[in-house]
């Protein structure tokens, strides 16, 4: 319930549409037993058609002589077709603006989980995977709404339904009604039990679907791989087998469901046999028409009663969609405790005693890590793979945080500077590079970057060597580049990212691994840009191929988290040690490729 509540705060601001629908509904319900009660006019009217409407009330034979001449025979299709109007009107009401509510709701949460994602930290993208996280914005979202909207519906117009005609045949026959009572405490204890189930089915079912929505968007997202690899047996195994699950789950759902509805309509016409036995055996002087008109309301009840019931699986199904929904919405935002805001800084960055540890990790990743990188510097972290230099970038614009040790900029901690302050102040480019389905201009020019002119656009591109190859494309800077950038190859993706962090001109420059992707003509030329966007630009160089950072001011050596060596390149070949190792490794690759034959 504490869930259930919680979901329906969703509604309030629809609040004035929602009493709408609720009215209308309650119109619809009204009209049920009225149709029900025309049969016995219609029964009565058998017998004798010129009878007046009103002719055993005293009051509008006294006030509206006009109505009192009303005969069966005119008033009872009148009153049909009218009845049938004030059911249209009311069951307008109810759905058009309960729609309206349900399509209201279902856009706020989704852009509530969407603007959530944004906020939450790396931690919780590293632990929980893509598909699973779409699929709660898709599937578990309408599965909610079904529960805030559509069970409301069901409620208010079954169970006012319920009500009204509950209350006619109670006016009619409060003996006979208190017989159906009697089955109220057992439909309850099926309700119940059932719900339980529903509510676990349904959970597994969300899981399930996540798992479908998984495998799918790996495999579109690395189609090349697959088809490359000649994974496509593979993938249609790991989707069928998915998707097989979700099925099984599914039709269990179905089967509760089938088992429980019957049931519960053979617990009801039970209660119906037993009534019509009784009016056969207790009639009395009631009318041919009365009769008629109890039997057909007392009918009517189990339609309702029925959907009421059945409400239940609905509104477990939505529950448990929301605990998922609630579950991420109350993940703690990336911590921001920092308050200081700098306009524009020199770039100084010192890591003094730095210490890190993954919290799913056993041992440190980065382990008394000590440097000083000057305003306008280069400094170049070099080693194998694992010896945490990523993580020592992920560090600075504080994707992850430390605790151990201390990262000044400028002399100011990290950890002080206003998150998106600090990020202003730092451009990242990674091996990894991520452009969106849109424009060259707009993947440059993104997010903060977005007014940029087109000029200045212009001028990072060709600082990033990108000018030849966007000026031969069919619009140029306005040719979109295809999903994650699909359309380019992987140095013509690597040089868009170098132009974007080139374009934000941020003092503190970190490109990790950058220039994996690029050719050698590519990379020479981006190494001639790099040279001349480092002045004035404190600049952290992640590299494996060691060409890149000849020229840097620093270079860093790690091994296992741990610095085993500094200097420049000069003086680290003269010590003769780790990098003097990598680079004879990586000279000695360099000269087989330069050996290759050239096609």
């Amino acid at each position: 319930m504490k869930i259930y509540f919680r979901l329906l705060g969703y509604v309030k601001p629809y609040i004035g549409m929602f009493l709408i629908s609720i009215f209308g509904f309650l119109i619809f319900a009204s009209t049920q037993p009225m149709l029900g009660y025309i049969l016995k006019f219609f029964v009565d009217g058998l017998n004798n058609p010129n009878v007046g409407l009103f002719a055993g009330v005293p009051w509008v034979q006294a006030h509206a002589p006009w109505l009192a001449e009303l005969k069966l025979l005119q008033a009872v299709p009148l009153l049909i077709v009218l009845i049938a109007l004030w059911q249209g009107v009311g069951s307008f009401l109810g759905n058009f603006y309960l729609a309206k509510v349900s399509m209201g709701l279902v856009q706020d949460l989704r852009i509530a989980l969407f603007n959530n994602l944004l906020t939450l930290p790396n931690r919780y993208f590293d632990s929980h995977n893509s598909g699973h996280l779409i699929s709660r914005l898709t599937y578990n979202v309408t599965m909610v709404t079904g529960a805030a909207t559509d069970a409301i519906k069901v409620v208010v117009r079954e169970g006012m339904t319920v009500v009204f005609l509950f209350a006619t045949l109670l006016w009619m026959n409060w003996k006979l009604t208190l017989v159906m009572v009697a089955i109220l405490p057992i439909i309850g204890l099926m309700v119940s039990s059932t719900s339980k189930k529903f509510r676990k089915q349904s959970k597994k079912i969300q899981v399930a679907m996540g798992d479908v929505t998984h495998v799918a968007s790996e495999t579109i997202q690395g189609y090349r791989v697959v088809r490359s690899f000649g994974g496509e047996r593979y993938e249609q195994q790991r989707f069928q087998a998915a998707s097989e699950d979700n099925r099984l789950k599914q039709l269990k759902m179905v089967k509760t469901g089938a088992v429980y509805t019957p049931s519960l309509q053979l617990v009801i016409y039970s209660a119906m046999a037993v009534l019509m036995f009784l009016v056969l055996l207790l009639r009395g002087d009631a009318s041919a028409g009365d009769l008629v008109a109890y039997i057909t309301l007392a009918g009517l009840l189990p339609k309702p009663i029925r959907q009421l019931s059945e409400v239940s699986s609905t509104i477990q199904k939505g529950v448990a969609g929301a605990e998922s929904i609630f579950e991420q919405l109350d993940e703690q935002p990336e911590i921001d405790q920092g308050t200081q805001e700098r306009e524009r800084v020199t770039g100084r960055l010192q890591v003094i005693n730095l210490s890190f540890q993954y919290p799913t990790s056993e041992r440190p990743v980065l382990n008394n890590i000590s440097f000083v990188a000057e305003p306008g510097q280069m400094v170049a972290l070099v080693g194998r793979s694992g010896s945490g230099k990523s993580t020592l970038a992920s560090l600075i614009p504080r994707f992850y945080h430390h605790e151990q040790g201390q990262i000044l900029l400028d002399d100011l901690d990290v950890e002080d500077y206003a998150l998106r302050n600090l990020r202003r102040h730092v451009a990242l480019v990674t091996q990894h590079v991520t452009l969106f389905n849109d424009t060259v201009r707009n993947n440059i020019a993104y997010g903060d970057l977005c007014d940029a002119p087109l000029d200045a656009v212009k001028r990072a591109a060709e600082d990033a060597y990108a000018v030849e190859f966007i000026e031969k494309m069919p619009q140029g800077y306005d040719t979109l580049v295809g999903e994650n950038g699909v359309l380019l190859s992987g140095g013509q993706r690597q040089r868009l990212a170098i132009a974007r962090a080139l374009l934000k001109d941020a003092p503190l420059l970190i490109l990790d691994e950058a220039t994996s992707a690029l050719d050698t003509e590519s990379e020479r030329h981006i190494q001639a840009a790099l040279d001349k966007v480092v002045e004035g630009r404190t600049t952290i160089v992640i590299a494996h191929r060691l060409s890149t950072i000849e020229k840097a001011d620093l270079i860093l050596v790690m091994e296992q988290g741990e610095i085993v060596e500094r200097g420049t390149h000069a003086q680290l070949l003269a010590l003769n040690g780790y990098y003097a190792r990598l680079h004879a490794r990586d000279f000695a690759e360099d000269t087989d490729l330069n050996m290759e034959p050239s096609a």
